[in-house]
C-alpha cells in the first residue's frame, strides 16, 4: 500500500494529473416539490451532472405548499420517466409528497445517504416564513433529519417559463462549498434568488430569516348547486424592518442564504417558563 501511495504521489508531483479526476464522485439526490416535469429541476439536474452522479426522486405532479407531509394511509408507486433528451437517463417519480421521495429514496433506491441532497430549484421564493409551508424545503430538512447534507434553492420566479440560467453559477459554487465544507449537524440551507440577470445579481448574503407573514383571505364563492367554497388568496407582509434577513437581501440584489434547523425549541424561552408553577 505505501509503495502505490509513493507512486501515485510521483505521478502527481511529476505529470501534473488533475487529482480531481482520481477522487470519487459525490452522488447527489435531487427532488423538489413542483414535480418531474418543472423547467426548476431539469436546471437543477444539469448542474448536478456537473458535480457528481445524480439520483433523482421526485413527485409526478406539482406539490407545493406540502410542508412536511407524509403519506401514512397510501401505497407507494415508482414510476420510471426518462430525463429529457437523454434516453438512457431515468428519474424516479412518485404520486407522493417531497419528504416521501427523500425517505423512499434514501431508505429503498439508495439504501444509503447520499454525500449530499439538492431540492428544487422551486418556482418561487422560499423566504422568510414560506419555509414552514415549502415543500422543496421541508424535502431538504427530511435529507438533514437523516444526516444528508441539504439545500433547497428558490427563485423569486413564479413563472413556468422562469429563466434558471441566471443562477446556475450560483447554484454550482454553493454545492461544492457545502460538499467541501459540509454543515453542521442538524443544519439544512434556505437558498433563494432575486429574479435579476446574474451580472446584476451583487453576491451572497448569509443572513436570518424575516419576520414576515401572509394575511390570509379567503375568496368566498357558491358553486351551482347552492354550495359555498372558498380560494385561498393574501397578502406578504414584511414586520421586519432588518437589514441581516433573507428578504432585506433579495430586494437589495443578493442571494440570501439562511441555514435552517429542524430542532424548533425556543431555547431562549425555556428560563421563562420553568418559572410557571404547575
Amino acid at each position: 500500500m505505501a509503495v502505490v501511495f509513493k507512486i501515485e504521489v510521483n505521478l502527481f508531483d511529476y505529470f501534473y494529473v488533475d487529482k480531481t479526476n482520481f477522487m470519487k464522485k459525490p452522488l447527489i439526490l435531487v427532488t423538489n416539490d413542483d414535480g418531474i416535469t418543472a423547467p426548476g429541476i431539469r436546471t437543477l439536474i444539469s448542474i448536478m451532472k456537473e458535480i457528481g452522479e445524480v439520483i433523482v426522486v421526485a413527485p409526478n405532479s406539482p406539490q407545493s405548499a406540502m410542508g412536511h407531509a407524509i403519506t401514512v394511509n397510501n401505497t407507494l408507486f415508482l414510476e420510471d420517466v426518462f430525463i429529457e433528451n437523454d434516453a438512457n437517463e431515468v428519474a424516479q417519480a412518485l404520486d407522493i409528497t417531497p419528504v416521501d421521495c427523500v425517505k423512499i429514496a434514501i431508505d429503498q433506491i439508495i439504501k444509503g445517504k447520499p454525500d449530499i441532497c439538492v431540492s428544487g430549484i422551486n418556482h418561487g421564493s422560499n423566504s422568510a416564513s414560506n419555509v414552514i409551508y415549502s415543500g422543496t424545503m421541508s424535502a431538504a430538512v427530511e435529507a438533514g433529519m437523516s444526516g444528508v447534507p441539504a439545500i433547497g434553492f428558490s427563485l423569486s420566479d413564479f413563472s413556468w417559463n422562469a429563466d434558471f440560467s441566471q443562477i446556475r453559477n450560483f447554484i454550482k459554487k454553493i454545492t461544492l462549498q457545502t460538499l467541501e465544507n459540509g454543515l453542521p449537524e442538524g443544519v439544512v440551507l434556505n437558498v433563494n434568488f432575486p429574479k435579476l440577470e446574474e451580472k446584476e445579481i451583487k453576491g451572497i448574503k448569509v443572513c436570518r430569516q424575516a419576520n414576515a407573514t401572509w394575511v390570509e383571505k379567503f375568496d368566498e364563492r357558491t358553486n351551482p348547486h347552492g354550495k359555498k367554497y372558498y380560494w385561498l388568496t393574501g397578502t406578504f407582509v414584511n414586520h421586519d424592518k432588518g437589514e441581516d434577513t433573507d428578504e432585506w437581501a433579495l430586494a437589495n440584489g443578493y442571494v440570501s442564504m439562511v441555514p435552517v434547523q429542524f430542532d424548533l425549541t425556543a431555547y431562549h424561552a425555556m428560563q421563562q417558563i420553568n418559572k410557571w408553577e404547575f
